[in-house]
């Protein structure tokens, strides 16, 4: 069931989908680097107009290690017009789920929604499909990270629910 506002949840990692690494020296993406605290990142030169388009039919969530500090750090960088919700992470449940899922499950509730990261393993498949609520699973090559061809399937998949959903 959609909320209120008529949108799903997208659930948006940044190192390996908005940050890029992996790549070949010489074949270096285009982006900004971007020091945080001491590390520098390479922030892809579309990462912010991604993150606008998928606002329109998303309600966009950090879902990163990062946690409070994406808010501090890629707000000006990728022009965001408020800070976004973001998650916290606690221990992982046990050793074969992945350390994001419980606080993803906290945010999300029944809610729809998709998950944007680098770093998908078995058990995040296996808790997708098992979802009452439709989720969906996008996940990126931390050398290109979110391209334009995601966004087109994200935006598909949430159009897709707007019209499954009678209000």
């Amino acid at each position: 069931m959609l909320p209120e506002n008529g949108k799903p949840l997208l659930f948006m990692d940044i190192d390996g989908v908005l940050s890029l690494f992996g790549f070949q020296s010489d074949r270096r993406p285009r982006g900004n680097w971007l020091n945080v605290e001491g590390i520098v990142h390479l922030i892809s030169a579309s990462a912010s107009e991604h993150l606008h388009r998928l606002a329109v039919p998303f309600e966009l969530v950090w879902c990163s290690g990062w946690e409070e500090k994406a808010n501090e750090h890629l707000l000006g960088a990728l022009v965001l017009p408020a800070a976004l919700p973001f998650l916290t992470f606690t221990a992982p449940d046990g050793p074969s789920r992945h350390w994001k899922l419980a606080a993803i499950e906290a945010h999300a509730g029944e809610r729809p929604l998709a998950w944007v990261d680098d770093a998908h393993d078995d058990s995040c498949r296996a808790w997708a499909s098992s979802r009452a609520a439709p989720t969906l699973l996008v996940t990126t090559d931390p050398a290109a990270g979110l391209t334009d061809a995601h966004v087109v399937a994200l935006e598909r998949w949430a159009d897709g629910l707007a019209v499954a959903d009678p209000g």
